[in-house]
């Protein structure tokens, strides 16, 4: 079992991945992209997720990222590391090396490849039970339509009882807060960490049923922890009034930018050079990129700033 602390509660934001121009690896703007994130006032950093581009990355830049983001974060805060693959061996050797390198927590979801190929519920124990021995890190699992897997809520209580390293669920699905109001009652002391996703778009449905905490993007955590820390000191009408001001952001950044809105932000407030994403993916259109701006220069999110 780890000794490293367990993390309960707060904001846990992806990093995104920068790139240069020509669609190489910015490491430069990686170091200051964990710097920013931190000045953000985050509780922990997840590296490497789906929002970090993770699917467009070599296996050689993922050990860069990985070495590079622990080492520079220092302990400054605690780091999580995706480590999924639909391969056992791949995501335990993975989860190795993020363990070795000093990572606080998996994030892993469950193991898809394309349309057709998945595992049946005792494989997908057998592969949380390998990564977790691989790694003796605490596991977040990601219950994300993106893998088209569906995770009951009784299989979920079923993997925390079977691999004990198994506490935290980040689900973001259709009906987020249902799911986690019946995980809750279902995991009771099992589920350490209730975790909504997508941007924080449910965030104050997903807090009422339960929630524990956030993993959002890292275009403004600075102004989202505000809500998580009210709500859960009891104050939820200051948290739906911080969280009404903030929620047309959310809401275009989910529905019309996905993960570009944070690299378009962190270039406008010079966190990094350039906002390049990998293709397939495409640049933001200049109109929806402005339309972003001006929701974002509403509420000032660090971002906007940190580098100017």
């Amino acid at each position: 079992m780890s000794s490293v602390p367990l993390l309960s509660k707060g904001i846990f934001p992806i990093a995104p991945t920068p790139f240069l121009a020509n669609g190489d690896l910015d490491l430069e703007g990686m170091r200051r992209v964990l710097d920013c994130m931190i000045d953000q006032g985050v509780d922990a950093i997840c590296i490497l997720a789906n929002y970090s581009e993770q699917f467009l990355l070599t296996d050689h830049e993922r050990d860069v990222l990985t070495d590079l983001c622990l080492t520079h974060v220092a302990g400054r805060v605690p780091v999580i590391a995706t480590t999924s693959h639909f391969s056992t061996r791949i995501a335990s050797e993975r989860a190795r090396k993020a363990a070795q390198a000093g990572a606080a927590m998996l994030m892993l979801m469950p193991p898809y490849h394309g349309t057709g190929l998945r595992a049946d519920e005792n494989g997908m124990v057998e592969h949380f039970r390998a990564v977790a021995e691989a790694s003796s890190l605490p596991i977040m699992v990601q219950d994300a339509p993106l893998s088209g897997v569906a995770l009951s809520v009784p299989f979920m209580v079923r993997l925390a009882q079977e691999v004990p390293l198994v506490r935290y669920f980040k689900i973001e699905v259709p009906q987020t807060a249902a799911k986690l109001r019946a995980l809750i009652s279902a995991g009771g002391a099992l589920i350490a960490g209730p975790f909504d996703g997508e941007e924080s778009i449910t965030l104050m449905a997903d807090l009422d049923a339960g929630a524990t905490g956030t993993m959002a993007s890292a275009l403004l955590p600075d102004l989202i922890r505000p809500v998580v820390i009210a709500h859960l000191e009891g104050r939820r009408e200051e948290a739906a009034k911080l969280y009404a001001r903030i929620l047309p952001l959310i809401n275009y950044e989910n529905r019309q930018c996905g993960l570009r809105a944070t690299k378009a932000m962190m270039a406008e407030g010079g966190v990094i050079k350039h906002e390049t994403v990998r293709h397939p993916l495409e640049a933001l259109h200049p109109q929806t990129r402005a339309g972003l701006l001006e929701l974002a220069k509403e509420v000032n999110p660090l971002v906007l700033h940190w580098g100017r």
